[in-house]
């Protein structure tokens, strides 16, 4: 499979989240080019602030291989990681990174932060931006327009 279709089953992800009305992210991990790990963003529905889409992904990847340390995998996830992720990432080793949009906001791959080009941390992971970028943004400025036109219409 190609980058692009591993980060279209990120994208079908994200719709899982969106159906539930959490922030339409969703992640990947692949290894030897099969999917082993899957996950989309939570944090509302199980009241869990670290269940981002990455972490989701990382920690059911974990679990189908049997070990913390996700060495050789590469992660496909449709917006850039925080730093909260990114730690995640560089801790379960992850060799290569591919995310969709950048998040200009808290976006810890080269957006805000630039966190694995920190000389001092023991794994460098590579990182690919921008597969998918105009798909995996658009979703989630519909989803934030959405969002934004039921408050407004709550207001009115």
């Amino acid at each position: 499979m190609s980058d692009e279709q591993y980060m279209q089953a990120a994208l079908e992800l994200a719709q899982q989240a969106q159906a539930i009305n959490e922030v339409p992210v969703g992640a990947v991990v692949v290894k030897d080019g099969i999917i082993i790990g899957r996950g989309f963003n939570a944090p509302i529905s199980l009241h869990d602030p670290s269940a981002h889409a990455e972490l989701q992904a990382l920690r059911d990847a974990a679990k189908n291989l049997g070990n913390y340390r996700l060495v050789g995998c590469e992660l496909f996830v449709t917006l850039e990681p925080c730093l909260m992720c990114a730690g995640a990432i560089m801790h379960a080793r992850i060799a290569r990174l591919v995310y969709g949009a950048n998040d200009l906001k808290t976006g810890a791959c080269g957006s805000v932060f630039n966190t694995f080009a920190l000389p001092s941390w023991n794994h460098h992971t590579t990182v690919e931006r921008g597969v998918l970028a105009e798909v995996c943004g658009t979703r989630l400025s519909e989803f934030f327009a959405l969002r934004r036109a039921q408050k407004k219409a709550l207001c009115t």
